[in-house]
């Protein structure tokens, strides 16, 4: 059976940042599973723009030559701010044909540990074995359904993630549950395309991301507040941008910090296309019925609307279990916290040989691995560990 030293599982920013920097590593037999950038393409309404500024949008190579800047230059048209989903689909496309272009397209379907080694089956059934494997696998599995919509037809409800073309909703009406960059823009999208829309907001208020902008004008000061990442309110902003910093601090405090830098927000940019949606706020569903080719979706108010859609704008939450490809039988022999592995140095989980990247690796080095900015770190800190370990061992 083929073995190789490491499998990449997923050729998203996370995947190909690792690729990148694994290739660097002198003898290391690496392969990357999956098609690049899938999640991006396949999974955001078109027309959508990344919330993360031009510096949080880079993806990591060893060199830091394949930015968005180089790709700019050799693309030969200029990138717009902010960035448009599709060209940053572009630029995963070239960085990926640059720094690893020897990507395997098929998908992982099922990781076992094997003795010393891993066996992956894949989806047309061949196997092979690896000495470790990454697991860059994205959020897609994550997609979070209140209970509220479980068993309804996809017809009457979709996750935002479920969307790809927005004008399939014109001239219906459209219920969007959520306040985050993802309902908010989605609903921004369905108006423009001719629906009705409505957007429900559990919280009292919609979160406008923007004070970093407006501190600008105070000069080298606001730097001190705040990141290039512009991940987070002022101060916290600093502390999340440097995972190694993060992790010293006590774990509670870690737990606010990440729920203060990923509360739901929309870009400052956002908001003059959603001044026409209403948008009501402070109210929760309760129940959510079917009727025909309707739905009536009933808040704790008393009141009710009936609807031909509903889009459930409503986030991911991390699940490692919910990883078609980990049987229950690996999932449950690693160390986690509320469905997050933990992880140690290199961001080797519990099962030796075994990482994880991208956002399940938030428990343990913070909210910048929600955020493309964060495959620099995890990238740089992989490779490291990866080369460390080969020189103890021997190379192997």
């Amino acid at each position: 059976m083929t073995i190789c030293d490491i499998a990449i599982l997923g050729a998203g920013p996370y995947g190909l940042a690792a690729g990148a920097h694994l290739a660097q590593v002198k003898g290391l037999d690496v392969r990357i599973f999956g098609e690049p950038m899938d999640f991006w393409h396949s999974h955001m309404p078109e027309g959508m723009f990344l919330r993360s500024p031009w510096a949080a949008s880079h993806i990591s190579d060893p060199r830091m030559a394949l930015t968005l800047d180089t790709f700019e230059k050799v693309d030969g048209h200029q990138i717009p701010k902010p960035i448009p989903l599709d060209r940053f689909v572009d630029y995963g496309l070239w960085f990926q044909r640059e720094a690893v272009p020897q990507i395997d397209r098929r998908r992982i379907k099922r990781v076992e540990r094997h003795s010393q080694v891993f066996r992956l089956t894949l989806d047309d059934g061949e196997q092979f074995e690896s000495r470790r494997v990454v697991i860059a696998a994205g959020i897609a599995s994550f997609a979070r359904r209140p209970q509220q919509f479980q068993g309804l037809p996809s017809e009457l409800v979709t996750h935002a993630s479920d969307q790809r073309d927005v004008r399939q909703f014109t001239g219906k009406r459209v219920l969007v549950i959520g306040a985050g960059q993802s309902a908010l823009e989605s609903a921004a999208l369905m108006n423009e395309a001719g629906a009705e829309v409505e957007v429900v907001v559990r919280a009292r208020d919609v979160h406008w991301l923007g004070w970093r902008a407006r501190l600008q004008k105070l000069g080298p000061f606001a730097k001190l507040l705040y990141s290039p990442h512009d991940i987070g309110p002022a101060g916290v902003s600093r502390i999340v941008a440097v995972p190694g910093l993060l992790k010293y601090f006590p774990r509670d405090l870690q737990d606010r910090f990440r729920v203060r830098a990923l509360r739901p927000a929309g870009a400052r940019w956002l908001a003059p296309r959603c001044k026409d949606i209403p948008i009501t706020t402070g109210l929760s569903i309760t129940s959510a019925i079917s009727s025909g080719e309707k739905l009536r979706v009933r808040l704790d108010d008393g009141s009710s609307r009936d609807v031909d859609h509903v889009l459930l704008g409503t986030g991911y939450r991390v699940d490692i279990s919910r990883y078609p490809f980990l049987p229950p039988e690996l999932s449950q022999s690693l160390s986690q916290m509320n469905g997050f592995p933990k992880l140690g140095p290199g961001f080797e989980s519990s099962v030796p040989g075994l990482h994880f990247l991208g956002a399940p690796s938030a428990w343990t080095f913070g909210p910048l691995m929600y955020f493309v900015c964060g495959t620099d770190y995890a990238a740089r800190r992989l490779a490291r560990y990866v080369t460390a370990a080969r020189s103890t061992n021997g190379a192997k």
